[in-house]
């Protein structure tokens, strides 16, 4: 078990349902330290970047529409596992699939389908970094190294 950094984007839908202090609260109560946190409008290029594997799908300039019109909020945690556990809090992409009890599945509710067929983006709440190396280059594209600092908090201690 190792002591990882990951990325956690609250997406736009997220923000504008405020779901924020639900969406943090989960990561935190999961044993996950909170680094660094930034609302942000992320430009097109910071968006192209973070979704580069998607550039030649369908969906995407749904997607980048969708990622650039309102604030995004940035968050770095560190924890045990933290890449999986983060994955694991968020549920499956297809929000419709996402279990109970996950992030998706309490608060999303559209389905790829429905998304596809009304020419709009798959609004699913939250991004979570897919993989260790995922979750370095994202941080990097979002966080200067400096800017990211443990909090310090009691419950966390045992990792350190």
């Amino acid at each position: 078990m190792a002591v990882e950094r990951t990325l956690v984007l609250v997406k736009p839908d997220g923000v504008q349902r405020g779901l924020i202090p639900d969406i943090l609260e989960r990561f935190q109560t999961a044993g996950l330290e909170l680094l660094g946190l930034e609302l942000t409008y992320p430009s097109e290029d910071r968006i192209a970047q973070h979704y580069e594997e998607h550039h030649d799908e369908d969906f995407y300039p749904t997607l980048l529409d969708y990622m650039v019109d309102q604030p995004v909020i940035a968050v770095a945690y560190e924890g045990v596992e933290a890449v999986s556990t983060a994955r694991k809090l968020v549920g499956d992409t297809e929000p419709h699939n996402a279990a109970p009890g996950t992030i998706r599945g309490d608060h999303a509710h559209i389905t790829t389908q429905h998304a596809n067929n009304e020419a709009k983006p798959v609004k699913n709440l939250v991004h979570a970094a897919e993989d260790r190396d995922a979750a370095e280059r994202e941080l990097n594209l979002w966080f200067d190294e400096g800017d990211l600092r443990p909090v310090g908090r009691l419950d966390t201690t045992h990792i350190r």
